[in-house]
């Protein structure tokens, strides 16, 4: 009888062989020959996975973000309750990719951004990311504010919205895992920036 192979599972495995290629030798060095040896498949089990090597790098990226998705949302739920403000540091922390064990996470992400500017079906994905974590951040904000979930709170001379304070701590995030792989800015000091940005946010309050 044939062995039953578990699609979904086999298509991850070939994603992590992807993702492992860029990390070491850049995106534009990923062939399928490559990947089917880095994933110890065949290239018809690559090809019977995803029919181009554009849907095959799509679904590689969404991959990552998945990934890190996941790890935010598992932390979030398997430590002791933590305020919002509290929660809201964490996940700035886990979408900025500092530590250590996740700079490999780091460079395959950034490589994927760099293409995706030219590339309209690898942008598509990220936008796809983007928004997802934008929508854990605002509720995450929202849930810090004054009134227990309000979506907007005062500040002097104006009112501070959550979706825009969403949108800026992504962007800082973003820009600091730039920052920490060149070597511009150490990871200490790229969570003393974020820790920074965050105790501002409140104290605006």
């Amino acid at each position: 009888m044939p062995k039953q192979v578990d699609h979904e599972s086999r298509r991850r495995l070939i994603a992590d062989a992807v993702c492992a290629l860029v990390d070491e030798r850049g995106l534009g060095a990923v062939t399928l020959r490559d990947v089917a040896t880095r994933a110890e498949v065949s290239m018809g089990a690559v090809q019977r996975c995803f029919r181009t090597k554009e849907e095959m790098l799509g679904f590689a990226l969404a991959h990552v973000g998945e990934r890190v998705t996941e790890r935010v949302r598992v932390r979030l739920t398997a430590g002791p309750a933590q305020s919002a403000a509290s929660e809201l540091g964490l996940v700035a922390g886990e979408v900025a990719l500092l530590r250590e064990e996740h700079r490999a996470e780091a460079r395959i992400w950034l490589a994927f951004v760099a293409a995706a500017a030219v590339d309209p079906g690898l942008a598509q994905t990220l936008r796809g990311s983007y928004a997802a974590l934008e929508e854990l951040v605002v509720r995450l904000v929202a849930e810090a504010s004054e009134g227990g979930g309000g979506a907007d709170w005062a500040v002097a001379g104006g009112v501070l919205e959550a979706r825009t304070e969403a949108r800026t701590l992504l962007a800082l995030a973003d820009g600091l895992t730039a920052h920490v792989l060149i070597g511009y800015r150490t990871a200490a000091e790229a969570e003393e920036v974020l820790h920074a940005h965050l105790a501002g946010l409140w104290e605006r309050r």
